[in-house]
Formats: structure tokens, sequence, C-alpha cells
């Protein structure tokens, strides 16, 4: 359904899929521009993505169809256990869990990091495949100004995988900042590198 629609409604440009492991689980980190940035991936990505979606999103009949395709379920004001344990749950499984790792939507650019990334990435052992979506603030439709144009480019780009610890297996509050700063040098450098490969 997703696949239909993103393609359906924007015109999007997938660049690097086979970036993504084809089996086993992965944590795709996603930059955070736009409210179509989600669906976008979930539409374009080599494999499903269960992504940690905000609570207040789980409304009226998006309740039922969120979870019923594999939407996670997070409460942002306080440690969410049980959405910690259905993410890591999704790792677990071989799955694929798709992150904002800026928490909330925003410049898209990284700049601020949450430990949630680094936490599941480390405790999980899971690789992180950053991704880039560029184009979808650019420019406003003219028949639904919160959407872009119809029909416009949307770029998605996946990045090379790469292991948030150092190798040690540690999981201490020291070793969670440390992942964090790696995790977001890699993912800033993934999205300037983006930026030039598509001219944006």
């Amino acid at each position: 359904m997703g696949i239909g629609l993103m393609y359906g409604l924007w015109r999007p440009r997938v660049l690097g899929a086979w970036r993504v492991p084809a089996s086993g689980p992965v944590i795709l980190a996603v930059n955070h521009s736009h409210m179509i940035d989600g669906p976008m991936l979930m539409g374009t990505a080599p494999r499903p993505v269960h992504f940690l979606i905000k609570k207040e999103a789980f409304v009226g009949p998006l309740d039922p169809f969120l979870l019923g395709i594999g939407q996670l379920k997070v409460d942002r004001t306080t440690a969410d256990r049980t959405a910690i344990t259905n993410a890591l749950g999704v790792l677990a499984g071989g799955g694929v869990l798709g992150i904002f790792p800026e928490g909330t939507r925003g410049e898209g650019d990284f700049a601020s990091l949450r430990a949630g990334l680094a936490y599941f990435a480390v405790r999980s052992g899971a690789p992180i495949v950053p991704v880039a979506v560029l184009g979808s603030t650019e420019r406003r439709g003219r028949l639904i100004r919160a959407l872009p144009p119809l029909r416009s480019r949307v770029d998605v780009v996946f990045g090379d995988a790469f292991a948030a610890g150092d190798g040690s297996g540690r999981r201490t509050r020291k070793a969670m900042d440390e992942a964090t700063v790696r995790i977001q040098e890699r993912l800033t450098a993934h999205l300037e590198n983006a930026k030039r490969l598509t001219g944006r």
C-alpha cells in the first residue's frame, strides 16, 4: 500500500537501497524534516520497516491501521518500557527497525541526536544504515499546502551500514555517549554526501 501511495503521489528516486542487508536485524536511521518522511521510507525501503511512532499519531482509524502494519507506539514523555521491548523484539526477530534519531521533526540535519538510537544499536548489535530523505520540504503543494507538490521528486538515499559500538560490548553510560558521537558523525557525513549526490 505504501509503495503505491508514495509512487502515485510523488516521484521517489531511491539510491543505494542495495546497501540495506538482505536479511538479519538492521536499524534505519532517518533524518526527519517532514511528516511524509516516514511513509516515504516505508514505501521505498527494500524490506518492511517497523517505525517507532509517537503515540499521538495512533488516533481513530489510524490506530488499528498503524498497529496492523507493524508500527510501534511510543510514549515520548517517559521511558516507555513496552516500546523498548517491542523494538528490541523486532531486531531479535531479524527485522528492520526505523528510527528518527532526532526524536521529532526539525531541520532534518542530524544536529541533535537522542540516545535511543545508540541504545538499540549497542544493545542489539544490529548495524545502522543511515537514510537521507531529501526534497520533502523544498516547496509547498498548491492543492495541499502542508505536503510537497504532487508528482515532485523526493530522493531517498541509503548509506553504508556500520556498527555503533566500539567492539567491546560495553553498555555503560560512557559507551552509549561515545556511540552517539560516532553515530552522529556517520549520519552527518551521509547527509552531506547525499546532498552532493542528488544536487540538493
